[in-house]
């Protein structure tokens, strides 16, 4: 990305931005609104910059506006602002601590999602990065620690994190439905990651691991009552880098235990389990295309959601018990900083259609739907 540097002595400070504007459609369901006209709500505008303190020690931040629709809350946020601490800056290993509001390093496109040219596509594979979740998954507010060590066996890098991310009355209503009127937080939220390069090797793999607990406080008036959510995943990715082409994938197990919020007894214990294949080839210097397949289902013994239609005594029909989807993708660079980006996704189910708990039964009719995009985003 462009961007402006001043250095004044030992001090060196410097920005970058960027301003994205698209228009985007997902018929038969509240993807982006419930009528499924075309939207205009595909605005990203961000500023982020740097400041080096010192030879090991910044301070790094960014601010965003986002409007999406229905995918996550929108208005003015901060991303992320943390000082980021070189511990030690040696020639075969590093070690950073981050501190502050600091960035998701464990997934593959974690740490890119909150860019638009740094994205694959407009709309990230659904399964892992559930766009309700965006924001509790780009940034926490904690410590984190980052590890890169060179050896002979290849290249390690290892993560760690823990914090907990604020929770606005847009966010819990996202998450839980849009008839609560509680308050919602995050506990906690801890994750571990490992990253191999095999020396001499196209591949990195890796593996992540996430503990995670929330808590719902009911309003007087409401019939809903409190709440706990444990939300614990394990996940693997490994990515194939060519010269022209890449193959990237992500799959995870996750459990997620909820007390209360229904009845006082109520308990429920599931796996879900998702993940995406993607293939990405760069037909130009200025042109790329690609291709990913992306699957998910709430509950590993409920793939098609006849229990979930039995239990519901058929209030709830089936495919909202997973959601799978193909999607193609295009970008061209019209100029040194200006990019278009469109794609396509064929959707079956709803099973990561906002809210997440008391879902939208009177949009969401139709198991089948498609979503398309089209974006111009300028960077400086």
């Amino acid at each position: 990305m462009a961007g402006v540097s001043a250095s004044t002595h030992a001090q060196e400070w410097q920005w970058h931005g960027f301003l994205a504007q698209g228009l985007i459609q997902a018929d038969k369901s509240n993807f982006i609104n419930r009528s499924g006209d075309p939207s205009l709500a595909l605005t990203e505008l961000g500023l982020n910059g740097s400041l080096q303190l010192q030879p090991n020690l910044r301070i790094a931040g960014q601010v965003v506006y986002l409007n999406g629709g229905n995918r996550y809350p929108d208005g003015l946020k901060l991303d992320y602002l943390f000082v980021d601490w070189a511990l030690v800056n040696q020639l075969d290993w590093r070690l950073n601590a981050y501190l502050g509001r600091f960035k998701n390093q464990h997934w593959i496109y974690s740490s890119t999602r909150d860019v638009p040219l740094t994205r694959p596509s407009i709309v990230l594979p659904q399964s892992v990065y559930f766009d309700a979740f965006r924001d509790i998954a780009v940034s926490s507010d904690g410590v984190a620690l980052k590890a890169s060590v060179d050896t002979t066996a290849g290249h390690l890098e290892m993560n760690w994190s823990l914090g907990a991310t604020p929770l606005s009355d847009k966010q819990t209503r996202l998450l839980l439905g849009e008839q609560v009127q509680g308050e919602s937080r995050q506990k906690y939220v801890h994750q571990a990651s490992l990253f191999w390069q095999p020396e001499r090797s196209n591949w990195t793999l890796g593996v992540s691991l996430l503990d995670s607990e929330f808590s719902y406080r009911r309003a007087a008036s409401e019939p809903l009552l409190d709440a706990d959510f444990v939300v614990q995943r394990v996940m693997l990715n490994a990515q194939y880098l060519q010269e022209r082409w890449q193959l990237v994938a992500e799959v995870f197990q996750e459990r997620m235990d909820t007390k209360g919020f229904f009845a006082p007894a109520f308990e429920v214990q599931q796996f879900g389990q998702g993940g995406y294949v993607q293939a990405l080839y760069q037909i130009s210097s200025d042109f790329r295309v690609n291709a990913t397949f992306d699957y998910y289902v709430a509950n590993k013994d409920d793939r098609w959601g006849h229990q979930l239609m039995q239990a519901s005594q058929g209030s709830i029909p089936a495919y909202f018990a997973y959601q799978h989807s193909f999607s193609l993708a295009a970008s061209k660079d019209l100029a040194p900083r200006l990019r278009l980006q469109l794609e396509h996704h064929w959707v079956e189910g709803t099973g990561r259609l906002a809210p997440a708990v008391l879902p939208d039964l009177t949009t969401n009719q139709d198991a089948y739907w498609q979503l398309w995009a089209l974006q111009l985003m300028y960077w400086f």
